[in-house]
């Protein structure tokens, strides 16, 4: 990699989340500008974009047939290459509203285990999109640094980076990383296994939406300390009317608890392929969780019970893995150190 080019930074340069679930974007010297769905709505024969982003979003599930909202992005990789190119376009835009003409340079983060067509199509779209230079950073290395993580000491450090579409584990230790692993399993299939079974318990279909606040409102990894239910509405499937039904905290976590079993065993798994040295470490300062998925009532309570260890959510878990990023924007060393490329 030609690193020359790096030394002066410009102040359009951009770090980017391209998340399954949502895109992050922060501008050098600005902050987080942009923080929006992973989300497109077109129109099924012309294909002109209707809306992105929070406006896409609304429609999930409320377009007429000729308008479709499309999630580019699935299991944090590249599932519709033109849309996304859409989509990061739009966002580079709205991140220089005061010029359209900058070309910024950006660095992206992207799950661990992507391969190397994966990684191009990242590249190519951003590319399209009008930026100048792209750079990748692993979404678990970034995700490290943006909760605060001293990953350039000789010590291990595991974060595991829970977002949309994939959990990204890792051990970190001198600025690299000593273990990696990436599960196609986290908030998105969260959504989906809550669809699933309140069709087959209530016979009641609900949405995407839906689904997403069940699991923010009443969803968790372990018992509450108190119960809590809330009410939701969909069709039912006998009748075909729409319908009300209560569900508790309790059939969310049983809905959930498949989703949150194969997140745990990763963990597990992780933890007997580090090295001795690296484990020690691990029990004095704990396992790390940012991404979204984080944010689930009582995981770290279930993690710290089912591996022994100390458990924290990091500072600003949805925004760890853009500010991670954001630092190889300014600080050189770093971005050399690390940078996937």
């Amino acid at each position: 990699m030609n690193f020359r080019s790096l030394f002066s930074f410009f102040s359009n340069d951009l770090a980017i989340d391209l998340g399954t679930a949502n895109t992050l974007v922060y501008a050098k010297g600005r902050g987080i500008v942009v923080n929006e769905p992973s989300i497109v709505a077109l129109h099924t024969l012309t294909k002109k974009v209707v809306a992105v982003g929070h406006q896409a979003k609304e429609m999930l599930g409320r377009t007429p047939s000729d308008i479709v909202a499309v999630k580019p992005m699935k299991d944090g990789v590249i599932a519709d290459f033109d849309v996304t190119e859409v989509m990061l376009k739009y966002f580079i835009k709205r991140a220089h509203s005061r010029n359209h003409l900058l070309s910024p340079r950006i660095v992206i983060g992207i799950p661990s285990e992507i391969t190397q067509v994966e990684k191009r199509a990242v590249q190519e779209s951003a590319l399209r999109a009008k930026a100048s230079e792209v750079y990748l950073i692993e979404q678990a290395m970034a995700a490290a640094i943006g909760a605060g993580m001293p990953i350039t000491e000789a010590c291990g450090n595991m974060i595991v980076d829970i977002g949309g579409g994939t959990t990204d584990i890792a051990v970190i230790s001198l600025s690299g990383i000593v273990y990696c692993r990436s599960v196609r399993v986290a908030g998105n299939e969260m959504d989906e296994a809550i669809i699933q079974y309140i069709k087959r318990k209530h016979n009641l279909l609900i949405g995407e939406r839906t689904a997403e606040t069940i699991k923010i409102q009443i969803g968790s990894a372990h018992p509450l300390d108190r119960p809590v239910s809330m009410e939701i509405k969909g069709r039912n499937l006998i009748e075909g009317v729409p319908k009300t039904v209560t569900i508790t905290d309790d059939e969310i976590r049983e809905a959930l608890a498949d989703s949150v079993g194969i997140i745990v065993n990763a963990i597990k798994v992780a933890l007997e392929r580090t090295p001795p040295e690296l484990s020690a470490d691990i029990m004095d300062r704990g396992i790390v969780l940012t991404g979204g998925g984080a944010l689930l009532k009582k995981l770290d309570k279930r993690l710290g019970l089912e591996t022994g260890l100390p458990v924290f959510v990091g500072e600003d878990p949805l925004s760890s893995v853009v500010l991670g990023t954001s630092k190889m924007l300014t600080d050189l060393n770093l971005f050399r150190r690390i940078c996937a490329q």
